[in-house]
């Protein structure tokens, strides 16, 4: 099997890349990235290879289709820093760069398995579903609704093709900390707390997300990979929980006791509330969280404490 990780340097990429070539020995896996955002110390200990690239740079798949072959396309490389307001950047890296792979697919008859976002739904009431709901604030949650439509439309003209999207809700874990400012607010606020300083947050900390561990975002790819399926679909817990749990959480878990200093949010995009439905993800997929927001974060602060010195 030859597999080809877009974005690989990055977060959710690297994670994968590592666990992939730990479950298939025998995988052939290339990992694609421009090291905008990726770094090569979440690569230290992957044996695949790495193509320097972006994925805008149409020359760059002319090259990788006379080069090369893959059986499977993980598709993680995006702007994925929400803040960014440049809308023709956002939209030519996320959205329309996809085609480039999704053709590609076609001639190869490759597994595609992408990144979206649960920024798609905006501030629409949750539990967000995954046919309904689609009003995105922002730029970047625009993109990647471009993204799912176009999935959605070589799906239906390319019904032999297995692509299946992911709505990513709020991801945390190990190799994040290179997102700097967009990684999660749970390394951020660990982070503080371990330096000795107040953890922050916008008032009054009760906005809730549907946070999902890492190793949990992991699995969900591990079942596409494994099943012959087409679709999107959101990966979550179901549960939403507010920024000042995430609080009490690490307070418990570094034997602290912070108070929280509150100050005005300056996004008039912010997402207040989102809560996955996992209905459809439980159905085709079999998928099941294994981390609860207590039990993902004591497994994620031994690798915090390893950052922080």
């Amino acid at each position: 099997m030859k597999i080809l990780i877009t974005g690989g340097a990055g977060f959710i990429g690297s994670n994968l890349a590592h666990t992939l070539q730990e479950r298939y020995p025998d995988a052939k896996i290339y990992v694609l990235d421009n090291f905008s955002s990726g770094h090569f110390k979440n690569l230290i200990g992957f044996r695949g290879e790495v193509i320097t690239g972006d994925v805008r740079d149409k020359e760059l798949w002319n090259y990788i289709r006379k080069k090369f072959f893959f059986d499977v396309i993980f598709h993680k490389a995006a702007i994925t820093d929400t803040t960014v307001m440049d809308q023709r950047l956002m939209m030519e890296t996320n959205a329309d760069s996809f085609r480039y792979i999704l053709d590609l697919a076609v001639e190869w008859g490759a597994k595609v398995i992408y990144a979206s976002s649960a920024g798609v739904y905006g501030n629409t009431p949750p539990p967000m579903r995954e046919e309904e709901g689609l009003e995105p604030e922002n730029i970047y949650g625009f993109s990647k609704l471009s993204m799912d439509r176009i999935a959605l439309e070589y799906m239906q003209n390319y019904p032999e093709l297995s692509i299946v999207g992911f709505r990513y809700f709020n991801v945390y874990g190990p190799r994040e900390e290179y997102k700097g400012k967009t990684a999660s607010m749970i390394f951020q606020l660990a982070v503080k707390m371990l330096k000795g300083e107040k953890p922050r947050l916008f008032k009054w900390g009760e906005q809730k997300r549907d946070f999902v561990y890492i190793k949990d975002v992991i699995k969900a790819n591990l079942l596409a990979l494994e099943k012959d399926v087409s679709g999107i679909f959101n990966v979550a817990t179901g549960q939403a929980r507010s920024f000042n749990e995430i609080v009490e959480i690490l307070n418990r878990e570094l034997g602290t006791n912070y108070e929280v200093e509150y100050f005005d949010c300056p996004y008039d995009f912010y997402q207040e509330f989102t809560q996955a439905d996992l209905t459809k993800i439980r159905n085709t997929l079999g998928y099941e969280p294994d981390y609860s927001l207590e039990e993902g974060i004591h497994d994620y602060i031994p690798y915090i404490k390893k950052i922080v010195k």
